[in-house]
């Protein structure tokens, strides 16, 4: 008898994934664990001991992560001395979630704050270099209030100056 079909995005995940390289990806567990409450779903270490796959969770998603192999092109936002992207995570109370972030090594780049679009939201490097930005949804807010509160914003506080 054939095996049942595979479901195409297994359960418990979700159609994107982020899949993080990081320089001490064992030491990033124990990091994420503290910084964000993150549960270990497994690791796959090599024979070298470097992580070829793990996998966290976080709220409701899957974080996976690796060691670097920079013989293979894979390499961490430290080796590419820093990182284009952001993780943006969601959480029932951005301030503390930022000072347990600080407490476990994150680097704050920006306090937490109240938003023109209705989030407090603040952002923190961590210590493999990855960028994060924090927040707790506190409004609802429409397109046109989110506009308004924008244009009232000080001309130093766009884009982050």
């Amino acid at each position: 008898m054939p095996a049942p079909k595979a479901r195409p995005i297994p359960e418990g995940m979700h159609s994107l994934t982020p899949h993080l390289v990081c320089d001490g990806a064992a030491k990033a567990i124990e990091f994420y664990k503290a910084a964000f409450g993150a549960i270990e779903g497994g690791r796959l270490p090599g024979p070298d001991g470097r992580l070829m796959h793990a996998a966290l969770r976080i709220g409701d998603s899957v974080l996976m992560l690796v060691d670097e192999f920079p013989g293979m092109g894979s390499v961490g936002p430290k080796a590419l001395k820093g990182s284009p992207v952001t993780l943006h995570l969601f959480v029932p109370d951005v301030d503390a979630t930022m000072a347990q972030a600080a407490k476990a090594g994150a680097k704050i780049t920006m306090p937490a704050a109240d938003m023109f679009w209705g989030d407090r939201y603040g952002q923190l490097e961590d210590p493999f270099g990855h960028r994060w930005s924090v927040a707790t949804h506190l409004q609802d807010l429409t397109p046109e209030q989110i506009q308004a509160n924008f244009a009232k914003m000080p001309p130093a506080m766009e884009c982050g100056q």
